[in-house]
């Protein structure tokens, strides 16, 4: 589902190192930014940034000479959104996770060419460059297993790469942020759309491929979850707001195989009201994920009283500047 246009990706005396493996024309490759950008609190916050860095990464993230310690084995993999990047939706998170002690790498992944911003275009292409980036992350830190970490769409282009490009082995622990797990309907609209020929090809053209891709009942969608949503050898984790504004019914977040576990954000701090797109920035889900990550250790996360709609205007206006 989508968050916003945030990423600024126009090289301007900036190299960009790209994934290894080639796309079909017409797609842009993969990129793994490397310009440590500091933490923000919001997605405007790292828009802003980004219009002057638009190479940054969260700082202390795609450290390549990480060598994971003895009390976090597996290296984090963070997986950004629809309309964003790795540091429009990680900046807040990421430092958190290198402060913790993880190993965590982040890419940005399809991209149109020419474009300003990432996670737009078919997933099939997406589901490819994750796992090719896995598999740079694993050769560079000697690590059996990454844990992977998805918001939004993220969560979509992660567990396919697990359940269906056979990424079970590589992965301990999934967990999927305001996950789409299976899909929404956007208000009403998406039932509508699928009824009335073509109109679902407008619907992208007025969003993007991927966020269309997601729908519940797109194709996409049934495929990945066809068989049941989780395979064998895998812990997934959801992290879901009953005031999601992008995935309606809010129980299309929850997955139901073995190994599922399901928290509500309500049901553990009541009067936080964050949705979807604040998700990643809400401090509570930001020190509920260090717990998920690391039960044993991690401090339990504090609960604070966080209005509705936090997070939108500086979604709308991100998108607009």
């Amino acid at each position: 589902m989508s968050v916003t246009a945030l990423a600024c990706t126009a090289a301007i005396g900036v190299v960009f190192a790209p994934i290894a493996a080639g796309e079909p024309a017409g797609y842009r490759p993969a990129i793994v930014p490397s310009e440590p950008g500091p933490p923000q609190s919001d997605h405007l916050a790292a828009a802003r940034y980004l219009d002057t860095h638009p190479n940054a990464v969260p700082v202390g993230v795609n450290d390549f000479g990480c060598v994971p310690g003895a009390a976090h084995p597996r290296p984090i993999v963070l997986v950004h959104g629809t309309d964003s990047s790795a540091y429009s939706d990680w900046a807040g998170i990421g430092p958190q996770l290198v402060s913790a002690g993880y190993c965590v790498f982040a890419l940005n992944y399809g991209g149109a060419p020419g474009a300003d911003t990432y996670g737009t275009e078919d997933m099939r292409i997406s589901f490819a460059q994750l796992a090719d980036f896995v598999d740079d992350v694993l050769a560079a830190t000697g690590a059996a297993k990454v844990d992977l970490v998805g918001f939004s769409q993220g969560a979509t282009v992660s567990r396919y790469y697990i359940n269906k490009l056979g990424g079970a082995p590589k992965v301990g622990t999934w967990v999927g942020l305001a996950s789409p797990s299976y899909g929404g309907v956007m208000y009403g609209l998406v039932p509508v759309g699928q009824a009335v020929p073509g109109m679902m090809d407008v619907y992208a053209k007025v969003t993007s491929t991927a966020a269309v891709q997601q729908a519940q009942g797109e194709p996409l969608m049934v495929e990945l979850n066809a068989g049941g949503d989780t395979v064998p050898g895998v812990r997934y984790v959801t992290v879901g707001s009953r005031v999601d504004e992008m995935i309606q019914p809010f129980d299309n977040i929850a997955l139901h195989g073995p190994g599922a576990e399901n928290l509500v954000l309500q049901d553990l701090c009541a009067d936080d009201l964050t949705g979807h797109f604040h998700m990643v920035y809400d401090p509570f889900v930001q020190q509920l994920l260090q717990r998920v990550l690391d039960p044993a250790r991690a401090p339990a996360p504090v609960c604070s009283a966080v209005p509705l709609g936090t997070g939108i205007p500086q979604v709308i206006i991100a998108g607009n500047s």
